[in-house]
């Protein structure tokens, strides 16, 4: 997450929300978001609710949640997803700008264009 917090702003750039989901209870989240200074939101899942809506795998034998990657447009549609192999099976940030570049690009779903400026989502040009 230390990559993640350091590239944050380039997400911000790029209009894009970064919601991490991880399995502890709010109150260690919370302690954790805290003392790691994590500028996105953080979504502390214990029941696995969200989990079991990504399809994301638990594997007991390798530690838990195996990491998972869901970029999901402002629609609510997933639009790419990457579920790791092991812990250490985690797009690198650049991977991650270079399909929100394209998302952006292609502009939403059925629209036949990209966002400009002023709508949701549009990027910034300069």
């Amino acid at each position: 997450m230390a990559q993640l917090r350091q590239d944050y702003a380039e997400f911000v750039d790029r209009h894009t929300a970064v919601v991490v989901v991880g399995p502890e209870d709010p109150r260690a989240f919370r302690r954790y978001w805290a003392e790691n200074q994590l500028p996105f939101i953080g979504l502390p899942d214990p029941l696995h609710t969200v989990l079991k809506l990504y399809g994301q795998e638990i594997k007991l034998f390798k530690f838990g949640r195996m990491p998972a990657q869901v970029l999901v447009d402002r629609s609510g549609m997933a639009r790419f997803i990457h579920y790791g192999h092991d812990m250490t099976d985690i797009p690198k940030t650049a991977e991650n700008l270079e399909v929100i570049d394209a998302l952006n690009a292609e502009g939403p779903p059925g629209s036949g264009k990209a966002p400009s400026d002023d709508q949701p989502g549009g990027s910034r040009s300069g």
